[in-house]
């Protein structure tokens, strides 16, 4: 049974997302302050935070920074449930690492579904042996470990699946509308933007110079490619 964090001052909102997350097959705890939450997953580290960005105390994006910034909690998956809906937030939820981005008023069958494909990404249990080596970089499913030249890579759930996906076919070119396929049915609100900020959030992690790659390559007016030269 997953274990979810659920943020959100609102005590209703907070209480009536546990009741029907814990309907939905989930253990769920709840906390109304970015503090709160911080405590929470160090003392319980849950297997993913559903994360409101407006909080009373400490704003979700820092929230956000601080769980990404920590050995012990850069991989959790975190989902923002916010009422900033316009693009430029989503596109700042995604940058600071978060995997998915849902606004209010949701769903809570949509809600259910992108939890699901978020756990799915992060948890699915991948055979050990499975690496993947092109170039420089090596990548191993089941340690969920990506390294260059023996210097490890933290990455993020869904970073790590686009990655994982390009990687196993390099020099072949993904667009944004495939890439999205692989994340198995995660259902984002803006398609193009979404995959251009995890590409460039892969590129500062894995580029040496990420304003001229040499891993992800941009195949322009189609989409990306994971360079197969040698390096």
């Amino acid at each position: 049974m997953a274990r979810l964090l659920v943020v959100d001052d609102d005590r209703d909102i907070n209480e009536s997302l546990q009741e029907a997350l814990r309907m939905a097959g989930y253990q769920v705890t709840g906390v109304l302050t970015g503090a709160d939450a911080l405590a929470e997953v160090r003392r319980h580290c849950p297997d993913l935070v559903l994360l409101d960005q407006m909080l009373p105390d400490i704003d979700g994006s820092e929230v956000c920074r601080a769980l990404r910034a920590s050995p012990d909690t850069r991989r959790v998956p975190i989902m923002f449930l916010t009422a900033r809906s316009g693009e430029s937030e989503r596109v700042r939820g995604l940058a600071l690492g978060a995997d998915d981005y849902v606004t209010k008023p949701f769903g809570m069958a949509e809600l259910v579904a992108r939890i699901r494909a978020v756990l799915r990404r992060a948890h699915e249990d991948f055979s050990p042996v499975e690496v993947m080596r092109v170039g420089d970089v090596v990548l191993d499913r089941g340690g969920h470990i990506v390294t260059i030249n023996d210097r490890r890579v933290e990455l993020t759930p869904t970073e790590f699946e686009i990655l994982a996906t390009l990687m196993g076919a390099p020099g072949q070119v993904f667009s944004r509308a495939s890439l999205l396929e692989h994340l198995r049915g995660t259902m984002f609100e803006n398609v193009e933007r979404t995959v251009d900020v995890h590409i460039r959030n892969l590129r500062t992690k894995l580029e040496d110079n990420p304003a001229d790659p040499q891993y992800i390559v941009t195949v322009f007016g189609v989409g990306y490619r994971f360079n197969n030269t040698d390096y």
